[in-house]
């Protein structure tokens, strides 16, 4: 069984010296893949180290909506050079996050407007990240014609109405450590209800650890747990699961034939 990580932070500071160990960890569970996320200067630059250092990785560079108060023209011609490297294979993660509201909305709408743009100008998937915005994240995918460019909702945290909309744009449903909360129902059902041809799996490590290690720093291996909760929501064998995203994960990303 193959799996893919399509969107983890090994290149954040709980694994600094150890991403070698982590990415073992991983392998040994079935994960042989992943896509290191950035979100501002320092950790773009950290998924571009890690992505150039190890073949199993790939990088995401962007830039997140709580780091979008400082996004400047600077940051943005950084940003557009780095993202023709080889190692890059998506936009992200970008959009708005209305919980802790650490970058002004009208910035960070502005922002996530402006990367969706030069996503599409270099036909490149984009990561997005929505919290407690779904409505005007998807008002924004919409009107920029994010169909342009696809792109990925991480860690999607919606409903069945809310999956429907997004993948009517025709975007990618990421499921993350969320779908082994118990109380997470509205996310199971999702988790059933969601085609397996537009479905990732992700951590978001060091966040969102699933069960049974919730409550413990997450890593990359734990994408294992994530594809057996949706194998077991589904009454799938878990290979099926892996199978499929681990597709899906090479086809958005450009990956080629696996």
């Amino acid at each position: 069984m193959q799996i893919f990580d399509s969107h983890t932070h090994l290149n954040d500071t709980p694994y600094a010296g150890q991403e070698a160990d982590f990415i073992q960890q991983a392998a040994d569970l079935g994960v042989t893949e992943m896509a290191i996320v950035g979100s501002d200067t320092v950790l773009n630059d950290g998924a571009l180290r890690l992505a150039q250092q190890y073949k199993a990785l790939s990088a995401i560079i962007g830039w997140h909506p709580e780091s979008a108060k400082d996004y400047t023209k600077v940051q943005e011609a950084q940003l557009i050079e780095q993202l023709q490297l080889p190692e890059v294979v998506a936009l992200g993660e970008i959009g708005l996050d209305y919980h802790w509201d650490t970058s002004p909305r009208d910035v960070q709408r502005t922002v996530f407007e402006r990367q969706i743009e030069i996503a599409k100008s270099l036909h490149m998937p984009i990561s997005v990240h929505t919290r407690d915005a779904l409505e005007d994240t998807y008002k924004i995918l919409k009107e920029t014609d994010v169909r342009d460019c696809g792109g990925i909702i991480h860690s999607f945290n919606g409903d069945s109405e809310w999956l429907k909309r997004f993948m009517d744009l025709g975007m990618q449903i990421s499921f993350s450590g969320v779908v082994s909360f118990k109380n997470a129902r509205e996310v199971h059902e999702a988790a059933k209800l969601c085609p397996l041809d537009v479905m990732l799996v992700e951590t978001d490590a060091p966040y969102l650890t699933p069960t049974p290690y919730r409550g413990k720093q997450n890593q990359p291996g734990y994408t294992r747990y994530v594809v057996e909760v949706i194998a077991k929501l589904r009454e799938v064998a878990p290979e099926e699961i892996a199978a499929a995203t681990y597709a899906n994960a090479h086809r958005i990303f450009k990956l080629g034939a696996i």
